[in-house]
């Protein structure tokens, strides 16, 4: 039997048909506690970007729908918006769909004295993806990272 779905997960099959209405991609939905606040943040995407007004058509009707279910008990802050340019990749699809862009990877601990990797990723499956830096392929789990971004060549 399935455990019980967290908020995120909610609201990601709440929010999936109505950014798919709007010719959106959604990217991910986190559900998280900044100082005394709660942030609501589902994040969209497209091939050509994410543009002020389909942030705001997506909003809309997903702030209606979410006050008929309320099912969230305490306030919060829904944020609408794009991923950014050095978005995070945290599921199976995010890595996929980025095979082949330069990523920056962070470690949670050092591997050989260093925590940062730049590379271009080259395969993602079940949780091990595998990054090209200098010529040599290093593998990396994801629960071993930190983090995993779309590198946009910022110094390190």
């Amino acid at each position: 039997m399935a455990g019980k779905k967290s908020t995120a997960e909610i609201v990601y099959d709440l929010a999936k048909p109505i950014a798919e209405e709007q010719g959106v991609y959604l990217w991910d939905v986190r559900f998280e506690k900044e100082g005394s606040s709660w942030f609501l943040r589902v994040i969209l995407d497209s091939n050509e970007g994410i543009t002020f007004t389909e942030c705001e058509n997506v909003s809309r009707p997903l702030s209606d729908l979410l006050d008929e279910k309320d099912f969230i008990k305490q306030s919060y802050y829904l944020e609408v918006s794009s991923p950014g340019l050095m978005r995070e990749l945290r599921k199976p699809d995010h890595f996929e769909v980025c095979i082949g862009d330069e990523v920056l990877v962070k470690l949670i601990r050092p591997r050989d004295g260093q925590r940062e990797f730049i590379g271009t990723l080259k395969t993602y499956e079940n949780g091990i993806f595998e990054i090209e830096s200098e010529n040599n392929l290093i593998a990396f789990h994801i629960s071993d990272c930190s983090y995993v971004k779309l590198n946009d060549d910022v110094a390190v």
